[in-house]
């Protein structure tokens, strides 16, 4: 992990916090998971942004992170 990686999470609220890498806050929330990524790539346009799964698929569980 960098100080440039960003990541997308979902929160209990049911909205979508940007966070950096052991950040108590969130850089910012969002409604929806696509307008947190718009969000993540407008406050750092070169960071890695990882999603958090939000369901279980062929190729992971809730827990894992992924690349938009």
């Amino acid at each position: 992990m960098s100080n440039k990686d960003l990541f997308i999470e979902r929160r209990d609220q049911g909205d979508f916090a940007v966070r950096r890498a052991n950040a108590e806050r969130a850089s910012a929330v969002a409604p929806t998971q696509a307008k947190a990524i718009a969000e993540a790539r407008r406050l750092e346009p070169d960071a890695t942004i990882l999603v958090e799964r939000v369901r279980y698929t062929t190729a992971g569980k809730p827990d894992k992170w992924r690349k938009p």
